[in-house]
């Protein structure tokens, strides 16, 4: 079933693909060393080895990029759309150029397998720039008309620096999604990518210089949450915040946003319900599941980590579904039969393994996996997990109500309709969830009293960049996608005009 996600040519180790160097800020245009001189250890999880070094950027660095970017509003703010446009999409172009460079080095940063790199993460970068870029062109302004008396016409400007703090799951992919809405607005931005894995961001600075991307439009800035990202998320001058990552971050982000009335947009964490009826078509559900369950090792925000399963179905879905995720392979991320690679550090391994023992302590029954991986030579050190289904466990208990986001899902029958609404709306997330069934009526009547930002029926990660995307509840505030991504980077301002 799941054959198309377990592909069998080989591609040669990519382990060493990088060489150990340091990272530099970008600024003004140009690539910078840290103001001092401090630098973070880099991680291959794949080896477990140091492989780069990043700066561990300060308030110096913030300043000068600060300083970079206000400089730079005034320019890029009244250049035309179609200006704007044409840097984006010569950016764009550029990271197709560069488009087997960054998947390699998305790879060895992350862990993720190199062909999902390919598939997934650097086509969608370019996708995201082209997309804002073209619809900046076509973003319109309203008017009211007062009976003859007066015209009003609502403008939408630009707000100025904007800071951009992205995860390190799908690294450059949520990068891009933020950065490149701020720019065709007419803003320009302070990026903050995850320390675990800044190198495509660092390569992300080379192409803008290579594409023209004006100086100080973008800046990117290395280090710690802590460090750099709370001097961009606590400064006057940096009006917008969009951030992408752990719930807890994102409260502590809100709650200064508050303080400051800065404007913020939130995309956090999920417990994400995959609901499986009795009349779905099995073959494509268990298919889907899988992938829904394990893509980028299940570190993905949208990924299904509670399956419910319809009582009469239960049996022969958990059978088919526990087959299939034995079939999947942990390995080599550079290998094509790999679905699953390294996780992201040896923390975040350490912490999905400490999820398993709960679950166990807690009653459950681990139908497969449940275990580290040791893989040879030099892959020996890496942070592999083997895709791990459990069963058993009532739908309260911590690990079916905590985001793992791993390897790991649970998997649980239900009676009717309303009991897996009850079981699915019981976590404090609401992110997205995964219904099936053949029945078009039942679909649009679950879809309707599930509290999830995102439904899919009979699919999962079919994304369409119209359309709004957030969370609800402990999952985030505000949407962004698109004409909503350019009303969140923009001010409306009305202007009436009396006749």
């Amino acid at each position: 079933m799941v054959s198309t996600f377990r592909l069998t040519v080989e591609e040669p180790p990519h382990y060493n693909f990088i060489k150990m160097e340091k990272i530099k800020n970008y600024i003004n245009g140009k690539l910078i060393a840290p103001n001092s001189g401090d630098y973070l250890e880099n991680f291959n999880p794949s080896t477990g080895k140091v492989y780069c070094l990043l700066p561990n950027s300060n308030k110096k660095d913030f300043t000068l990029a600060l300083s970079s970017a206000k400089k730079a509003f005034l320019f890029w703010s009244q250049k035309s759309k179609k200006y704007r446009y044409n840097i984006l999409m010569k950016l764009a172009n550029e990271i197709d150029k560069k488009g087997e460079e960054l998947a390699r080095a998305e790879s060895v940063d992350n862990g993720k397998p190199l062909w999902l790199t390919k598939q997934m993460d650097i086509p969608r970068c370019a996708e995201n720039i082209r997309f804002f870029a073209t619809a900046s062109l076509h973003y319109d302004s309203k008017v009211h008309t007062m009976d003859g008396k007066a015209i009003n016409y609502t403008l939408r400007e630009p707000i100025g620096v904007v800071g951009c703090i992205s995860p390190w799951n799908l690294p450059l992919y949520l990068l891009t999604w933020k950065i490149a809405p701020a720019l065709a607005a007419g803003n320009v931005v302070i990026a903050k990518p995850s320390e675990i894995t800044p190198y495509t961001a660092y390569l992300l600075s080379k192409i803008c210089i290579k594409a023209g991307v004006p100086p100080g439009v973008i800046n990117i800035l290395h280090g710690n949450g802590f460090g750099i990202g709370e001097e961009i998320v606590k400064h006057k001058d940096v009006p917008v915040i969009s951030f992408t990552g752990g719930t807890e971050t994102g409260k502590k982000i809100n709650e200064i946003c508050a303080k400051n009335f800065k404007k913020v947009s939130l995309e956090m964490g999920g417990k994400n319900p995959t609901i499986v009826f009795s009349d779905c078509d099995l073959e494509k559900t268990v298919d889907t599941a899988v992938r829904s369950s394990f893509l980028n090792q299940g570190q993905i925000c949208l990924c299904g980590s509670r399956i419910f399963v319809e009582k009469s179905l239960y049996p022969k879905f958990k059978s088919a579904f526990v087959k299939e995720v034995k079939k999947l392979v942990v390995g080599n991320p550079s290998n094509k039969k790999s679905f699953l690679g390294a996780m992201v550090s040896k923390q975040h391994m350490e912490k999905v393994l400490s999820f398993i023992d709960l679950a166990k302590k807690e009653g459950g029954k681990v139908l497969c996996g449940g275990r580290q991986v040791f893989l040879s030579g030099k892959l020996k050190g890496g942070y592999y997990i083997s895709p791990t289904i459990i069963s058993g466990l009532d739908y309260l208990c911590k690990i079916n109500q905590e985001e793992v986001f791993g390897p790991v899902v649970s998997i649980m029958p239900f009676e009717n309709e309303k009991d897996v609404i009850k079981m699915a709306n019981s976590t404090k997330y609401g992110l997205s969830a995964s219904l099936f069934t053949e029945n078009l009526s039942k679909a649009h009547r679950v879809s309707a009293q599930i509290n999830s930002g995102v439904i899919w029926v009979n699919t999962w990660l079919l994304r369409d960049l119209r359309i709004p995307f957030g969370g609800m509840k402990d999952s985030g505030v505000g949407r962004e996608g698109g004409f909503g991504s350019l009303n969140f980077f923009t001010e409306p301002k009305n202007v009436c005009v009396k006749i």
